[in-house]
């Protein structure tokens, strides 16, 4: 089952990711298989910045298959603010009714959050916490996505999307091209600097405010048709740029 589970992940990774996938990388996939049995097609692992990240929806899932005890969540008081949006919780997961737990501790602030979830800094500071209680208790040595915030998902300074040239709305309160191009990042989950990197080379501009409106306005329509029709064909697409976004903070 482990071999069939293997061949699937290598087969997608090397899909999703042709440029960056080599020979260490597959071999820590095949570990991190064997031992965890994580699925790439079910959302488990994830290939970003040249290293292998686990997800939260991973994490749960082994807790699930491990048959975890139970996660005890709570608020560190002192170190919360709810009138600057920051939040610190610790998390405590229980292997087994006998087990004395494994405690991790995640925090947020809307400096360290992608822009798309700018608001719910409180649920995002659990997640972190729950997942490295998670990796604690199951000796996951990767960390997970969710934990490294704004470097996995650029926070608003750092997307281009916000710096796209607004349309006036009318009488009809149309949106702006901005909102438009934003809610199709929301609504699809897509990484906000992929998808400004193929913006670029799809209008054949050098900047995105090199861009008319109507080129931007086309490239909209095509991203929210793509994908409405074949989501994991489009990521594969985005995920073409990964190394293009490597470059780039090199330079």
């Amino acid at each position: 089952m482990n071999d069939r589970l293997v061949q699937s992940n290598t087969k997608l990774a090397t899909c999703r990711w042709p440029r960056q996938i080599g020979g260490p990388a597959r071999q820590l996939l095949r570990i991190l298989t064997d031992e965890f049995r994580f699925s790439i097609a079910s959302g488990d692992l994830i290939w970003l910045d040249r290293g292998w990240y686990v997800t939260h929806t991973g994490l749960i899932r082994l807790a699930r298959k491990s048959r975890c005890a139970g996660i005890h969540i709570r608020l560190i008081s002192d170190f919360c603010d709810p009138q600057t949006k920051r939040w610190a919780v610790e998390a405590t997961v229980y292997k087994s009714r006998t087990c004395r737990g494994f405690v991790g501790f995640g925090d947020a602030d809307p400096s360290n959050v992608s822009c798309l979830v700018q608001g719910a800094e409180m649920r995002i500071a659990e997640t972190r916490a729950v997942n490295r209680a998670l990796r604690k208790a199951y000796g996951i040595g990767i960390c997970s996505v969710e934990e490294i915030g704004a470097m996995a998902q650029p926070s608003v300074a750092s997307s281009e999307p916000k710096k796209l040239p607004s349309q006036p709305t009318n009488g009809s309160g149309s949106r702006t091209v901005r909102d438009r191009l934003c809610q199709v990042i929301r609504q699809h989950q897509l990484d906000p600097n992929l998808v400004k990197s193929y913006a670029i080379d799809s209008c054949g501009v050098k900047t995105l405010r090199d861009a008319t409106r109507d080129q931007v306005q086309n490239f909209i329509d095509h991203l929210a048709d793509w994908a409405e029709k074949d989501r994991n064909a489009l990521l594969c697409q985005l995920n073409n740029y990964l190394g293009q976004k490597e470059k780039e903070s090199v330079a």
